[in-house]
């Protein structure tokens, strides 16, 4: 038995330098030929993709993803992705590029493709070895990797149009090359309020808080709001780009308005969230307390709507707009600009709103 054992490790080991000794001749021999024009056996082909997509799965299983639904996240995405990976995963509208054909593997094209967002991430952030696909990791910091995965989620929906729209709108950065998409960048802040509500439960707020134009003070005298959030700005937004989420936008005014609670609660998507003064509040919390209060205070108020812009980005989109609200308070006379931002999301056929941001400002406060 032990002789047998012996025997048997023996070959074991004489195979072992056997296949050892044939590898060191093969690579060193430079007989594999390494070119990217010379395309792997079908075999060894399906060994490294499967190799890859593993390593990717098993690295990127407990990556958290953030919300890919941040029409700003969206947009900045648009401009990074414009700026670094058209040319090999091409674009809306765009069958090829100069480089494109003679990469190997192929890249995929992402106009087309859905990927994972946690497969995404990891795979920009880290690149892949023997590809063209760097880590871009080593440049960038993850918010705007998040930036480029967020925008691949809404890429594959988008017309031409549609895309070459959301790159002349993103913001511009300076290390980037925007070639032919770079004429309508804006920079932002050109229009913005002064000043907001700093309502506690992220509302539109009662009344009193209206005519104060601050919040919950709960002061007899209009005065000036201030707070930490970036003002609500018109960039990136066109009349009439998104009509139906325009006309949902419409309907969620009208339903405030003529205090139709059902309609409000109806637009709203269940996982909605509502902002304002820096704070925010989900559905649940806003139908539980403030929509009361919202739906008495239009009903005493006078709307005059002023612009309203949108813009669509495959099956979501950002309506924005802006107001003038008129009444009285406590026997005084106030005058508020308003401005909204609405995101939407195709639910089927139809619109649903899943984060609504509110801002206003005593007129006098505002440009």
């Amino acid at each position: 038995m032990k002789q047998h054992v012996k025997h048997y490790s023996i070959a074991v080991v004489a195979l072992l330098a056997i296949l050892i000794a044939g590898g060191a001749v093969f690579i060193y021999s430079g007989i594999y030929n390494i070119g990217a024009d010379d395309h792997h056996t079908r075999p060894v082909f399906a060994i490294l993709q499967t190799l890859r997509e593993r390593s990717i799965h098993a690295r990127s299983e407990d990556i958290q993803v953030p919300n890919l639904k941040d029409p700003q996240l969206i947009l900045k995405g648009a401009g990074q992705y414009a700026a670094m990976c058209t040319d090999c995963h091409l674009k809306p509208g765009m069958s090829d590029s100069e480089i494109r054909p003679g990469l190997y593997p192929q890249p995929p094209n992402l106009s087309q493709v859905r990927v994972d967002p946690k497969d995404a991430f990891w795979i920009i952030k880290h690149g892949i070895k023997m590809s063209a696909m760097p880590a871009w990791g080593t440049s960038h910091d993850d918010d705007t990797i998040w930036s480029m995965v967020a925008f691949l989620q809404q890429l594959p929906d988008m017309t031409p149009q549609q895309y070459k729209d959301m790159v002349a709108k993103a913001p511009p950065d300076e290390d980037m090359d925007m070639g032919d998409e770079a004429g309508g960048h804006h920079s932002h802040g050109g229009d913005e309020a002064e000043g907001h509500h700093q309502g506690e439960g992220g509302s539109m707020d009662a009344m009193d808080e209206h005519a104060a134009g601050a919040g919950h003070s709960h002061g007899d005298e209009p005065q000036a709001a201030s707070g930490p959030e970036a003002p609500l700005s018109r960039d990136g937004l066109t009349p009439k780009a998104a009509p139906d989420a325009e006309e949902v936008a419409q309907a969620f005014h009208g339903a405030l308005e003529h205090g139709d609670r059902t309609v409000v609660l109806g637009l709203l998507a269940p996982e909605a969230t509502l902002s304002e003064g820096g704070q925010t509040q989900s559905r649940a919390a806003y139908a539980a307390g403030h929509l009361s209060e919202d739906l008495a205070f239009m009903k005493s108020a006078k709307v005059v709507p002023l612009w309203m812009g949108s813009m669509p980005m495959g099956d979501t989109a950002m309506v924005g707009s802006e107001s003038r609200i008129t009444g009285t308070h406590n026997g005084k006379p106030f005058a508020l600009r308003s401005r909204e931002r609405l995101t939407l999301k195709k639910v089927g056929a139809a619109w649903k709103i899943t984060a609504v941001q509110w801002q206003s400002a005593p007129e006098a406060s505002t440009p």
